[in-house]
């Protein structure tokens, strides 16, 4: 059943989520197929009726479930053929993609795969092309389908109902779009991200797990997931040592501590890392203070805290201008946990001593996971192993995913096999719990290195951001908004469109990508960047208001009819909306749902609202709702990538 295979409609790369659809070599009328197919299931064995039933039971409650889904509805009348035709290979799953061409609007591609299995095993089937046929002929008779055809090897193309697409937006209208949202087979997911260290304020490098990691998070809880928002900080550790030492020296009285007196934090890190790499004694104090940091005495602890509370508070700042929520669970939450971790893995027979630590070895690894060091001290891994250990054990995750730089691959790879040789996950990573490290390139400077400040120090994301508002608020005042809008407004915008641009700018590239950090293009109000898309969610907002009509009203009295191709094209993309979150959310690629809504904004602006008078037309009633649906659309796109909207400019 569809419902239980989160895989069954294979995962499509964005740029493959359309395809071009070919012209049919042969097509039949929609109801001479339906006719045909309705032939072929009265007259099949009663075996296969039975089983024809059974999916036809699933179907129906499937397309309640995956009410928003087009492809996922489309691969249910599929597979109902499938098993009609080829009742002997159950583990045949429906191939259906989404296709830009005028012969139709999705397509299912199994007949050439079908074709090589069943190829010898005195099927009456001559070819690829013959097998199209019979899945397009035993098709059930369903409102969404218009017509279908077969093309080339057997591709069916299929042309979805205008009449259905209309309803399933005007249903969503009324409904809302939380109707739409994907039926992920995953209950609870952890999602790893941001993890700045303690004592180091949050600089550029944070950006992309912090945005990427919110956004999957976001896309996952639209999709009835439970997510747990873990913040994976660098709380516990040797370096405490030297800054709380440090800490003494300056401030004898801890209490008396406060971010006025400590001032910039990352420059208190570097006198105490000077002072630890100069000063012998000092540093010998500094190792002492681990130890008794590790053991308890209140002294150290209290200096501790106050360290990590001066920490968050920056911590914070920067959250709530990118309006990120986190639950923290730091290094030293697990800490108490690592020796019981330790002892189950090493009666497991996983942890041998090697040159004075304890690793263990994994094949296809050239290095063993070291998970206690030479010194008995604790290090990633162990930390690592054990929050996993958590996460599965008592948070009971079904998918734990990590976002940080592609530069730590290799650790999680290890630590992963680890886990599975352990038993904690199983060797099939399609089945459940399952672990995956999200990977992101770097943000480079315009000199295509690392992108760094003129005197070569890491950008502090605070200071990023408020440029970004600044130069939108710049633009803004350029165009002449300080005299139309209050100045409450004008700053609400400002740091809107600001923070958007660059939210955007990271989250459109693919994540495995560098990409390099522009302010002139990411504040571009042209292409495909958050101010364009802003804009044009504004312009949608201003016909609406300038019709005068309540658009609530028109809701629940009004009809949307999809008689121009412009009304149909834009129809059929808002559908698209869940596949597009579905595949965000499987891929873990949030660039897919930037496409999308990208995508979305030029459908409407160049094929539908340049080609279909809105205001004072005889259409008006049913174009007004078609821009509803848009802007609701685009809404929830800007809400899942963590955008504000703005409703005018």
């Amino acid at each position: 059943m569809l419902g239980s295979h989160l895989n069954l409609i294979a995962p499509i790369s964005p740029s493959l989520s359309r395809l071009s659809c070919l012209h049919p070599s042969s097509s039949l009328p929609a109801a001479d197929l339906l006719k045909a197919a309705s032939r072929k299931l009265i007259f099949a064995t009663k075996a296969h009726s039975v089983s024809t039933k059974t999916h036809s039971v699933s179907t129906m409650a499937t397309e309640e479930e995956n009410v928003g889904n087009v492809k996922r509805q489309l691969a249910k009348l599929f597979e109902v053929s499938l098993r009609t035709i080829v009742p002997d290979e159950p583990e045949v799953e429906p191939l259906v993609v989404a296709c830009a061409g005028k012969f139709g609007d999705y397509q299912c591609n199994n007949a050439m795969g079908l074709w090589s299995k069943i190829k010898g095993k005195g099927t009456d089937f001559k070819g690829p092309p013959s097998v199209g046929q019979a899945i397009m002929k035993n098709l059930p008779k369903s409102e969404i389908i218009e017509s279908c055809s077969v093309a080339g090897p057997g591709f069916v193309n299929v042309v979805l109902s205008k009449k259905w697409i209309a309803k399933s937006i005007q249903k969503m209208l009324i409904d809302g779009i939380e109707k739409w949202a994907p039926q992920l087979q995953i209950k609870r997911a952890v999602v790893d991200f941001s993890s700045p260290n303690i004592a180091k304020e949050m600089h550029v490098g944070h950006l992309r797990s912090t945005i990427i990691g919110d956004t999957l998070a976001r896309t996952l809880e639209f999709s009835n997931v439970e997510v747990l928002r873990r913040n994976h900080v660098g709380d516990w550790g040797t370096q405490f040592g030297m800054l709380i030492e440090f800490l003494f020296e300056k401030f004898p009285n801890v209490e008396e501590v406060s971010e006025t007196a400590i001032g910039d934090l990352q420059a208190f890190y570097k006198a105490s890392k000077q002072r630890f790499d100069d000063d012998p004694a000092f540093k010998e104090r500094a190792q002492q203070a681990v130890v008794r940091l590790q053991g308890g005495e209140p002294k150290y602890r209290n200096a501790w805290l106050k360290i990590c509370e001066i920490s968050r508070k920056e911590f914070h700042r920067v959250y709530e201008r990118l309006g990120v929520h986190l639950e923290e669970k730091g290094e030293s939450f697990y800490n108490p946990y690592i020796p019981g971790v330790l002892k189950e893995l090493s009666d497991l027979g996983l942890i041998e001593e090697s040159q004075g630590a304890r690793v263990i070895f994994l094949q296809g690894f050239n290095i063993p996971l070291i998970v206690v060091k030479s010194d008995g001290g604790y290090n990633y891994a162990s930390t690592d192993l054990t929050a996993l250990w958590y996460r599965l054990n008592e948070e009971k995750a079904d998918w734990i995913i990590y976002v940080t730089d592609v530069g730590q691959q290799q650790h999680f790879d290890m630590f992963f096999k680890a886990a599975k040789r352990a038993g904690w996950l199983p060797t099939d990573d399609a089945l459940k719990p399952k672990v995956t490290h999200v990977g992101f390139g770097l943000v480079l400077g315009e000199d295509g290195k690392r992108f760094r400040t003129r005197s070569s120090e890491v950008v502090r994301l605070v200071d990023l951001l408020d440029e970004a508002k600044d130069r939108s608020k710049t633009a803004l005042l350029e165009r002449g908004k300080a005299e139309e809008w209050t100045e409450n407004e004008l700053d609400q915008t400002a740091e809107a469109v600001g923070y958007s641009a660059v939210k955007y700018a990271d989250l459109k590239n693919n994540r495995l990508t560098n990409y390099t950090f522009d302010f002139d293009q990411m504040l571009n109000d042209k292409g495909n960047t958050a101010v364009y898309l802003l804009y044009a969610h504004a312009r949608i907002c201003s016909i609406i208001r300038k019709s005068g009509r309540n658009m609530e009203e028109l809701k629940k009295t009004g009809e949307i009819v999809l008689d121009h191709t412009g009304e149909r094209e834009l129809g059929l993309h808002l559908l698209q909306f869940s596949e597009n979150v579905e595949e965000t959310c499987t891929n873990l690629l949030p660039n897919v749902l930037c496409e999308y809504l990208y995508n979305l904004s030029e459908v409407f602006t160049k094929k539908f609202y340049s080609n279909c008078q809105v205001v004072g037309s005889p259409e008006e009633t049913s174009r007004l709702l078609l821009c509803e649906a848009t802007a609701i659309v685009m809404r929830k796109c800007f809400n899942l990538l963590g955008i504000e909207p703005v409703y005018k400019i």
